[in-house]
């Protein structure tokens, strides 16, 4: 009954509450970004959702667009601002995906959405993470985050996906604000702080 209905009531009502109270910091953000990126404050990229459909998630842009001699970007930690590091340590990028929430791309607690890239890498265990839409938190990012191996990552989001309870998800929100307010493994992002999945050896 939670799983199926009563989480995505509560999504709904959640993030729309999230994006109302919240309004004054984002549109203090989108101008400030605004100038910081020179017209482009969001950041849209491709992710895979439930059942591997991809969608875009909605961030707050925090790198700029530098290329090397070849044209190519640069290393994340190398293009990341100042503006953008700030917004990262307090989770502020985050804050657009209330909006992919609305929308029922994602839920507010589930398995982080990872790169279209790792899609064709994922054994049978860890592709059971996609059988949930994906979270702005989820039980690894409350466990550990970047400082846990990609297997124990895969292994806390599958028992998530077999242990979703109304309980589960309000202790792992209550953890998240937690360490959101201590500034501790705050938004430890999977393409700027971790190597990246290299599939299964």
């Amino acid at each position: 009954m939670y799983k199926n209905y009563i989480k995505r009531l509560l999504d709904i009502v959640a993030s729309l509450i999230g994006l109302i109270i919240l309004l004054p910091i984002i549109l203090l953000l989108i101008l400030i970004l605004f100038i910081s990126f020179n017209g482009n404050p969001f950041f849209l990229h491709p992710r895979p959702g439930k059942n591997g459909v991809i969608f875009k998630v909605i961030k707050f842009k925090s790198m700029n667009d530098k290329t090397d001699d070849k044209g190519e970007l640069l290393p994340h930690n190398l293009r990341v601002t100042k503006t953008g590091d700030f917004i990262r340590k307090l989770s502020l990028d985050e804050l657009p995906q209330l909006i992919n929430v609305l929308k029922g791309d994602m839920s507010l607690i589930g398995p982080r959405p990872l790169e279209v890239r790792y899609l064709p890498l994922y054994n049978d265990f860890q592709k059971q993470r996609h059988n949930v839409k994906p979270g702005i938190s989820g039980w690894a990012q409350v466990n550990g985050r970047n400082s846990v191996s990609w297997d124990e990552k895969f292994k806390m989001d599958v028992w998530y996906v077999k242990n979703i309870s109304f309980i589960t998800d309000l202790k792992i929100i209550i953890l998240t604000i937690k360490k959101v307010l201590l500034r501790k493994d705050v938004n430890a992002s999977e393409t700027l702080n971790m190597a990246p999945f290299l599939g299964n050896k």
